[in-house]
């Protein structure tokens, strides 16, 4: 006959409760990633600004050198700069500043008719600020002021015309922004075009005033 073996007691084992998160919800998927602050298209423009701006920096301070080095500045026998004119010349340069900024206010209201008009304006009164830039250097020309005539032609045409060659690159930037806004390629969700072209007038024109103060008054 047979023993049967005591077994001990089995124990029974209770299913593991999920955790508890009180009166907290587990955390959801993620919603999506945040936009930046600054486009990318801006921010590359912003470093190309700063290095435009180094550029002239430099162009600057030679002029600085040259100027405080001379015992007289203009030289005697050099013609005068036009200070009125190229004074009355920054207002126009000015002024399109302004315009730049309503045509850029226009657009973020979805205003195609007014962004048209502003910019319109804007390349007129560039267009108009590098005609009476080329013909006071003709009349210069005509009265002996070259680049060969010396440190201060060589400096004025040096600082002076690189800021002529950017306003020149700036208005037909304008132009083609201007033919875009025409065609109705931007609107209020989409103006990134008009934006960047905004910020790189605002420099050239920014700029001009320094250029005049230095160049024509100091």
């Amino acid at each position: 006959m047979t023993q049967d073996r005591a077994i001990g007691p089995v124990m029974e084992v209770e299913p593991r409760k999920p955790k508890d998160f009180g009166s907290r919800k587990p955390p959801g998927p993620p919603l999506g990633v945040p936009e930046p602050v600054v486009g990318n298209a801006r921010l590359a423009f912003m470093m190309f600004l700063a290095a435009e701006a180094m550029f002239f920096a430099g162009l600057v301070g030679a002029f600085l050198v040259f100027r405080l080095s001379a015992e007289i500045w203009p030289p005697s026998f050099q013609p005068r700069l036009p200070v009125f004119v190229t004074g009355v010349n920054t207002v126009i340069l000015l002024l399109s500043g302004v315009t730049m900024r309503l045509a850029l206010q226009a657009v973020r209201r979805d205003n195609p008719a007014r962004v048209i008009a502003w910019l319109g304006m804007t390349v007129t009164l560039g267009a108009v600020f590098l005609l009476i830039q080329g013909y006071e250097w003709i009349r210069l020309i005509q009265f002996g002021l070259t680049v060969k005539s010396g440190i201060y032609g060589a400096t004025f045409y040096t600082l002076i015309g690189c800021h002529g060659l950017h306003v020149l690159g700036a208005v037909i930037w304008l132009t083609l922004v201007l033919i875009g806004a025409r065609r109705g390629r931007y609107s209020a969700q989409s103006y990134t075009g008009i934006q960047i072209c905004a910020m790189y007038w605002t420099f050239v024109v920014a700029l001009w005033p320094i250029l005049y103060g230095l160049v024509y008054l100091y």
